[in-house]
């Protein structure tokens, strides 16, 4: 038996996912006005992607339940102690995670998310799921927000935030990566700059798709 398959995390999870089945952010008013064009505009924009975040702020955003039970045993796999995120939402991912913490024996999850009322609602889950102890949610522009007060090595980082800015999280939490760490980016489509730096021989990661929508790599450099 493990945290991720038990309650209170069980049936927490098994709520959460059916709520983000039947929330689709593309039905929305204020989404579906937008044509396919701007929405790719705006998903890959490093100025503008505010626009498009801050219409989708009632949506959990959240990851498929494979790439959430992926995260638990990357995470359980490599006795992981450290992790940072980048997009915390409704905290989907983050109560994976933070169950890997607890299985492994402890240790530190920090993620950060600019919509203050996903962060409300992210606090109240990890509540809920008995692992609010193990999180540090860090409210505002993730370029600031993890741009300080790191662990001094990371084992595995989620991407699942503004897919234009993946290269730019990345930055800087490159030189605190130990040699075997994994970085998840969940929709690494929207992000061919990441795409291109991970999957290039020369600068330190081995990289592959997983699934439909996760780019799984780990750095060996």
């Amino acid at each position: 038996m493990t945290t991720l398959t038990t309650d209170p995390l069980a049936s927490l999870l098994d709520r959460l996912f059916a709520e983000a089945a039947v929330s689709s952010p593309m039905t929305h008013p204020a989404v579906a006005a937008l044509s396919p064009d701007e929405r790719a505009r705006l998903m890959r924009s490093r100025t503008d992607y505010r626009d498009l975040y801050g219409r989708l702020k009632d949506f959990p955003l959240a990851v498929s339940r494979e790439t959430g039970r992926l995260l638990y045993m990357l995470a359980r796999g490599r006795g992981v102690r450290t992790v940072v995120e980048f997009g915390t939402s409704f905290g989907i991912s983050t109560l994976h995670l933070a169950a890997a913490l607890r299985d492994n024996g402890g240790g530190r999850l920090i993620t950060s998310e600019f919509e203050p009322s996903k962060v409300a609602r992210a606090r109240d889950n990890l509540a809920a799921g008995g692992l609010i102890d193990l999180v540090e949610i860090r409210v505002g522009d993730a370029l600031q927000t993890l741009s300080v007060d790191l662990p001094e090595t990371i084992d595995l980082v989620l991407l699942d935030g503004a897919k234009a800015l993946y290269p730019d999280i990345l930055n800087l939490l490159e030189s605190r990566l130990r040699p075997g760490a994994f970085i998840v980016a969940d929709n690494a489509d929207d992000s061919p700059d990441y795409l291109a730096r991970v999957r290039g021989p020369a600068n330190g990661y081995l990289s592959t798709p997983f699934g439909e929508d996760v780019e799984l790599s780990m750095r060996i450099g």
